[in-house]
């Protein structure tokens, strides 16, 4: 558990982190398969993706574009964080 804890977690933990957010960036980005899938119950089942969508389907560009910007946002934060995170955690391991 020690040799596991001291040397190959902090060699595989960039690694880790790197797929971790490419992974929730995929899963926030995923559009078609979650549209096709979602059950549309109002206040329920209702997922971003068929939000857009039907703002879209209701001519109104606006309030889709805003939704997408927010999550398209959304979706930055977490990544610049995560990488910044992994940033200063490879940074430390290395200084060792």
């Amino acid at each position: 558990v020690q040799i596991f804890i001291k040397i190959i977690f902090p060699a595989i933990f960039p690694a880790i982190l790197t797929g971790f957010a490419l992974a929730f960036a995929r899963a926030l980005g995923e559009y078609g398969s979650v549209v096709f899938i979602s059950g549309n119950m109002p206040m329920k089942t209702e997922i971003v993706p068929l939000l857009i969508i039907t703002k879209l389907e209701q001519f109104n560009y606006a309030g889709a574009a805003a939704i997408a910007v927010v999550m398209l946002l959304f979706s930055f934060i977490l990544l610049f964080l995560i990488n910044f995170w992994q940033w200063k955690t490879t940074k430390k391991y290395q200084m060792n």
